[in-house]
């Protein structure tokens, strides 16, 4: 049943029916019009004759011995016999190419009239009259018991009228059609063989390489990344091919960030409630009656209580952010406000790092978009530049109108990211050093989060990096949102 349902199977079956098909549909109309063609194009040709002998007859102002030496050549190239009659019903022309064959030496019955054609010249005169000037006919040959044909046309010339029969043997048509049956048979056998062997050829050609994509994807479905689609030949399966590697490459993504992801969030859960736990034992056990002690410890507790809520809160907004659910709250604001006032909420580390923060922000910068939501995007990327640049740099903060809208930038001088990692910053838990140690409140969604804020305000955005030499991550708002 499965050899059944293939491709190899069903192209060779298809291609090989199809052959048949054409093959049975050219016997059909060979066979059947063969007869009706034979008999046409019979009547053609004798009626070119007569044109020829008629020619040649009456090339002249009288029927010459040149002429009547040419139209005994075209009876005799073309194996036919004529006769002409003038206008008296007389017989004044006559070539026999065929002898006893020829029915215009024999009686012919016409309805209730027995006739001889040489010596009944008024009678087939006058009904070729009233056949309009030419007729054609078929008889058959009492002697030979063959078909034949006969052709008649009026001819005026040399002021007279002459009338001029012509008459051929139909081949025997029969013989012909079981001829081109056992050559038909034989040519049919032999189409069959090539087609059934050409099927073959293409059925595989065209299964092959699908065949290969079949096993590369059974090991992708074991969980092995590694395994390479090959390309062929042919353009579809080669595009195919270079899809399956690019989603290949990127499930291998999905499921490093994904064991990444168990791991971060089995770390940044673990760890607050190892703290928890080990300080509440610490004040039952030992700080419960020191009040100094018992603060501190309790400190730690609210704070790795409020580093879980803040892990919790995170997760449920970015995945109501990217359900699509969340519908922002827009209003006009100064965005270079906003930016000042951010500054100054991280002047404390700034302070402490001894960096230097460079703005270029114009005043009254009016847009319309959610001023929570833009504002956590700016604070997102101001705290990553000063989590990575080194005490002493700079800090740089552009905000300026472009012919897309408004664009803002914060560009640092810090480590840098490597061309590796640019593609996947911007994914939940994506670290880049890998390792899982938590020296801040960070909850390392915050990349993630910003990005579905960006989303929902159809904002543009981006990262551009030198490993080395720092980051400069930006994003711009269109003109609908700038007033």
């Amino acid at each position: 049943m499965k050899f059944r349902k293939g491709i190899n199977f069903n192209v060779w079956l298809y291609f090989f029916l199809f052959t048949i098909g054409i093959v049975f549909l050219m016997g059909i109309l060979q066979f059947t019009l063969i007869k009706p063609y034979y008999r046409n194009n019979k009547i053609r040709v004798v009626s070119e004759i007569a044109d020829r002998i008629e020619e040649s007859l009456l090339n002249d102002a009288v029927i010459s011995d040149e002429s009547l030496e040419d139209a005994f050549k075209i009876n005799i190239d073309n194996n036919v016999c004529s006769i002409i009659f003038n206008e008296k019903g007389q017989l004044v022309y006559r070539v026999d190419s065929l002898g006893e064959s020829c029915i215009f030496n024999q009686n012919i019955q016409f309805g209730d009239i027995t006739f001889t054609p040489v010596t009944s010249g008024e009678f087939l005169k006058n009904e070729l009259i009233n056949s309009g000037g030419f007729y054609s006919l078929n008889i058959v040959n009492t002697r030979s018991n063959q078909e034949m044909i006969v052709y008649g046309k009026s001819i005026k010339a040399n002021l007279s009228n002459y009338y001029l029969f012509v008459n051929s043997p139909l081949e025997p048509v029969d013989s012909i059609i079981n001829f081109y049956k056992e050559q038909y048979i034989l040519y049919t056998l032999i189409v069959l063989v090539l087609s059934f062997l050409v099927a073959i050829v293409i059925s595989n050609r065209l299964s092959k390489p699908i065949i290969k994509m079949k096993k590369a994807a059974d090991k992708l479905a074991e969980g092995n990344y590694d395994v390479i689609f090959e390309d062929s030949y042919y353009l579809e399966t080669s595009e195919l091919a270079r899809t399956l590697n690019d989603a290949t490459n990127k499930l291998g993504k999905v499921d490093e960030l994904r064991k990444d992801l168990i791991a971060n969030v089995s770390h940044d859960i673990k760890t607050p409630l190892t703290m928890i736990k080990a300080y509440a034992e610490m004040i039952k056990d030992i700080s419960g009656d020191i009040k100094e002690k018992r603060e501190e410890h309790l400190d730690v507790i609210i704070s790795e209580a409020d580093y879980l809520d803040n892990l919790v809160n995170d997760m449920s907004q970015l995945a109501k952010m990217q359900s699509g659910n969340y519908e922002l709250i827009q209003n006009n604001f100064d965005l270079s406000q906003k930016i000042r006032d951010i500054v100054k909420l991280n002047v404390a580390t700034i302070e402490k790092h001894n960096l230097n923060i460079i703005e270029n922000i114009p005043d009254d910068m009016i847009i319309y978009a959610d001023e929570i939501k833009i504002g956590q995007v700016i604070y997102n990327f101001l705290s990553n530049a000063l989590k990575n640049t080194d005490d002493n740099k700079k800090i740089y903060i552009n905000s300026f109108r472009t012919d897309y809208g408004i664009r803002v930038e914060i560009k640092d001088e810090g480590k840098g990211i490597s061309k590796e990692d640019l593609p996947y910053i911007w994914d939940r838990y994506y670290k880049i050093d890998k390792q899982f140690s938590r020296k801040q409140q960070s909850t390392g969604l915050g990349l993630a989060i910003v990005k579905a804020i960006l989303d929902t305000h159809k904002a543009r955005y981006g990262v551009e990096s030198i490993e080395g030499e720092g980051s400069m991550f930006y994003f711009e708002l269109d003109q609908e949102n700038v007033l």
